[in-house]
């Protein structure tokens, strides 16, 4: 007998969870947060779930809030006797911090992991992990997504001629690699300097740029300091135009400022994350229909393999 299906919503993904749960055919359930006045916050669902397969839905971008929030909806299904408890963050937060790159400091990926274990979670479903080593990280199922499955058929769309794929730093180069193949194109490498986090220095790029359709690629934009100044320095050597694709629009601190001062011609995201503002320079890319598909393919214990274009 196969156990009844719920999905939930934290607070930072609501509009994407309502989005998900109408394609996938049913509402969302009631889940309430209680705040109190020294900040603290609990988790209340306000239906049964005993017996349930119940997906949670939350990206956890920052405040930590996020994830914490995340946590209690775990612990109170897993207590409220839930069959199955998947966790499905769209952006999972803390994945920049998958190694130990200098010494005495901590790999934030791996503690959330661990605390998404302990909490009770029996399966984890996100996109495009900044490291896909991250996935070990979980002793439980992960269900890797990939942005490539709406990004492909949109660049395809675009009809480019001169078509180049790019990775705006050395980390992003078989992330670029693969899409070039894919699409039978051109590359174009960048490297950067920085002397300390979220602060370029300066940048250059190995490959041909004159006269050609660049398409930045990237899994996260922060501040968005390394594309818009890829971006311009592959303008000022002569390419036609620049987009980017990145699937996390984190957007923080003057990054909407940077990027419109940019010679950017398009920045192409997905919806993991909320948009703080509207800008023409954004397009939006849903895949709430993918995760909605993947959540039927999960329950029936079907493949989900038709979703890695690359």
């Amino acid at each position: 007998m196969t156990s009844e299906v719920k999905i939930f919503s934290g607070s930072t993904s609501k509009h994407f969870a309502e989005q998900l749960s109408a394609s996938y055919g049913q509402p969302l359930g009631k889940l309430t947060f209680q705040k109190f006045s020294d900040g603290e916050f609990q988790t209340n669902y306000e239906e049964t779930v005993r017996g349930s397969t119940i997906f949670l839905v939350q990206s956890t971008t920052p405040p930590t809030d996020n994830l914490f929030e995340l946590l209690l909806m775990v612990d109170a299904a897993k207590r409220a006797s839930a069959a199955e408890i998947i966790a499905v963050m769209p952006y999972f937060g803390f994945a920049r911090q998958d190694r130990k790159d200098q010494p005495r400091v901590a790999i934030g990926a791996k503690l959330i992991a661990d605390l998404l274990y302990t909490a009770g979670v029996d399966r984890i479903m996100t996109m495009d992990l900044h490291a896909d080593q991250i996935q070990g990280f979980f002793n439980v199922p992960v269900d890797h997504l990939y942005a490539s499955t709406i990004f492909i058929p949109y660049i395809e769309r675009l009809k480019l001629p001169n078509l180049t794929m790019a990775a705006p730093d050395m980390g992003g180069s078989k992330r670029a690699n693969a899409y070039a193949k894919h699409l039978k194109s051109e590359i174009v490498i960048c490297y950067k300097t920085r002397t300390k986090a979220n602060i370029v220095d300066s940048i250059t790029g190995i490959g041909e740029m004159e006269g050609r359709n660049i398409v930045l690629i990237d899994d996260i934009i922060d501040t968005g300091g390394t594309l818009c100044k890829a971006a311009d320095m592959m303008m000022d050597r002569g390419a036609l135009s620049v987009r980017a694709m990145c699937t996390h629009a984190v957007l923080s601190g003057k990054a909407y400022d940077v990027l419109e001062k940019s010679k950017i011609t398009e920045l192409i995201v997905t919806d993991t994350i909320p948009l703080r503002e509207e800008t023409p320079k954004i397009k939006v890319l849903s895949v709430t229909n993918m995760f909605a598909d993947v959540f039927h393919r999960v329950v029936n214990h079907e493949s989900i393999s038709s979703h890695f274009i690359l």
